[in-house]
């Protein structure tokens, strides 16, 4: 243990401050008086997940270090970033509504006359250390100092790659606010935020900012920064509405039921942002393959019919062993496969929600490996598992219903489970 306590005063040397503040006085009091809290941790819906790899430790190295699958897990080339961001961005939306994927989970969205920014991170690098981590496989569309105003910035949870430190320090030399999750405000304030520029929520809690309604809604994950995982901090998605105009950002979440229950209560959305990236059999609760984020989509759309899904936690950081191209492979064939809306943008491609304007092409083809066997054998296979997967759950659900003939819906307190791809 004494080398253990060696190690970690060491660690913390180095760069004390990316680890953050762990809550305290009022606000971890408020902690314990959330409803989520329970035994000293906040619980998920549907029960505990598992957040650290399943199986043993000798499996997944076997995966992750496979000299076979590695390249495939990186891009070939160079990502196509592009390149008139900031003079598309200068332009107000002409619809109300546009939207900009920065990279990973990092979205401007411009929303009836404001500007909010989802996860920020412009950082090189999504972890505590400048030289060591998963590093950026495309540069960030435009500095951040170009970006100009943003009212708003939403942090999902406090994971590196959705709570940069670096970038957190550079917008807090600005006048925007901040939308958190419960105790998600102790980072931001050890790192220069005022706490009078928080707005800091529990689940089902929401704040007005310039018009806006921004309201933290459930997700299935953990939180942590430092050595010590306390799981004081929250996780959430969140539902930003405006006036004319309303948008769902998932975080990272695993499926469960409650996204029915987030778009019953909030939607239809003009659009979704849904992680579908980082995905993998050794840790299926907490992240979503893109089957099943095209499934979370449909359940906080009511279906196909309403706003696209914008994939996003893909494309700009290795943190799986899937393949570099697979989110967005996946998520094509399950768009097609049930038919609905997705949006493709590549890295900085500014877009707003009419037909002509949402980006449609694969545009990673340019850059990735192609599948084994080609891309039309790997979507037939994606196509034809999406919809024996999407027939089966409609027969589950039909088999739900009671035969009293109330039409009452058994075992609605459970989330269904699902394969993790």
């Amino acid at each position: 243990m004494a080398g253990f306590r060696t190690l970690s005063s060491g660690l913390r040397a180095l760069q004390p401050g990316a680890f953050g503040a762990d809550p305290s006085g009022e606000r971890l009091a408020r902690i314990r008086r959330s409803p989520h809290f329970e035994d000293g941790v906040f619980q998920n819906p549907g029960g505990p997940a598992r957040t650290r790899p399943s199986g043993s430790t000798l499996d997944f190295a076997k995966v992750f270090f496979d000299k076979d699958t590695r390249p495939r897990r990186t891009p070939m080339g160079t990502v196509p970033v592009h390149s008139t961001t900031l003079a598309d961005i200068a332009r107000p939306p002409a619809t109300g509504l546009r939207l900009t994927w920065m990279g990973h989970s990092s979205v401007l969205a411009e929303i009836d006359g404001r500007r909010v920014l989802f996860d920020p991170v412009w950082g090189e690098r999504c972890s505590p250390f400048s030289f060591a981590g998963p590093k950026r496989l495309h540069p960030v569309p435009l500095p951040l100092a170009a970006l100009g105003p943003v009212d708003v910035v939403v942090i999902s949870h406090d994971h590196y790659d959705h709570l940069d430190m670096p970038t957190i320090k550079a917008l807090a030399g600005t006048d925007t606010l901040f939308a958190v999750p419960l105790g998600v405000g102790a980072h931001l304030e050890h790192w220069g935020v005022s706490a009078d520029r928080l707005r800091e929520l529990d689940w089902h809690e929401a704040t007005e900012i310039g018009g806006l309604t921004l309201t933290a809604t459930p997700a299935r994950h953990f939180c942590g920064r430092g050595l010590r995982n306390t799981q004081h901090t929250l996780w959430a998605s969140w539902v930003v509405a405006g006036e004319e105009h309303r948008i769902y950002h998932s975080g990272d979440t695993g499926y469960f039921d409650g996204f029915k229950e987030i778009g019953a209560e909030h939607g239809p959305f003009d659009a979704t942002m849904i992680q579908i990236g980082a995905y993998s059999d050794f840790w299926p609760d907490i992240h979503m393959t893109p089957e099943e984020g095209m499934r979370a989509h449909l359940d906080l759309q009511g279906g196909p019919e309403h706003g696209p899904m914008l994939p996003i936690h893909w494309a700009t950081f290795n943190l799986a062993t899937h393949p570099w191209a697979d989110p967005g492979e996946g998520t094509l064939a399950a768009a097609r496969a049930v038919g609905a809306g997705v949006a493709l943008p590549r890295p900085g491609e500014p877009f707003e929600l009419t037909g002509e304007n949402v980006p449609s092409e694969p545009w990673w083809r340019g850059v990735a490996l192609a599948p084994p066997g080609g891309r039309q054998a790997a979507e037939a296979l994606a196509g034809a598992g999406i919809k024996t997967a999407s027939n089966a759950a409609a027969v589950a659900q039909a088999d739900t219903v009671s035969d009293d003939g109330r039409g009452a819906v058994k075992g609605t307190e459970d989330p269904e489970t699902l394969p993790a791809g």
